[in-house]
């Protein structure tokens, strides 16, 4: 199935760059590129695409306008999926993008653009209803929480943490006990400990587990 993808970015040469790279990428449809806000939401209507991909600093005022955007489509176009690029890990843009849920969102640092093969799954991935978080930002995100008292994160033992992290992300169980270098049913009793732990329901899906992660994150801030 071919997954089309709009791109919103203002620098001329980012946007050629980023489209030239997505072209050449099997079963992937580069339907449009863009370079502010308005345009992207226009295209977004006129294509009705499976994911966008977008910065998050465009004009006019150049700060949180690809958030502000990906909301928008997130709530006007649910079957469209929106990866934000940033320059930097910046906890406070992310969490903002994440306010209001994290089905069918990414925030990706523009270093990873260089691997296409990790970009493309991101935008799979939030083209599916799931979620695309780049691993330093969910590194960011859990020294923010693990720094204070009453955070539950401090509950949890190295490895608990290290799962954690690697579901963060959107990684699978396959391919966290890869990374992990454990096996897959060691995992699955640390993904079941770090539930527990955090107080929260099972789910039968690492997507809806990873969003509930996120989740609490986010509204624990």
């Amino acid at each position: 199935m071919t997954l089309r993808v709009v791109l919103a970015d203002d620098n001329y040469l980012v946007r050629e760059g980023i489209g030239a790279l997505l072209a050449e990428v099997p079963d992937l449809e580069f339907v449009d590129s863009v370079a502010d806000p308005q345009s992207l939401l226009k295209s977004v209507r006129e294509h009705t695409p499976d994911a966008v991909l977008t910065d998050i600093r465009m004009p006019p005022t150049h700060t949180t306008e690809g958030i502000d955007a990906a909301k928008r489509i997130r709530a006007d176009f649910p079957s469209t999926g929106v990866v934000v690029l940033s320059q930097y890990v910046e906890e406070d843009y992310a969490l903002a993008l994440l306010s209001d849920g994290v089905a069918g969102l990414g925030y990706l640092l523009k270093e990873r653009v260089s691997d296409i093969d990790e970009l493309v799954r991101a935008l799979t991935d939030v083209a599916h209803g799931g979620s695309a978080l780049d691993p330093k930002v969910v590194e960011g995100l859990m020294a923010r929480r693990s720094a204070e008292a009453s955070s539950p994160l401090r509950g949890l033992t190295e490895k608990e943490r290290a799962v954690l992290e690697e579901m963060a992300t959107g990684r699978t169980n396959a391919t966290i006990a890869k990374t992990l270098y454990m096996s897959e049913r060691s995992v699955e009793k640390h993904i079941s400990a770090v539930f527990q732990k955090l107080g929260l329901a099972e789910e039968g899906e690492v997507n809806r587990r990873v969003m509930a992660v996120l989740a609490f994150i986010e509204a624990t801030r």
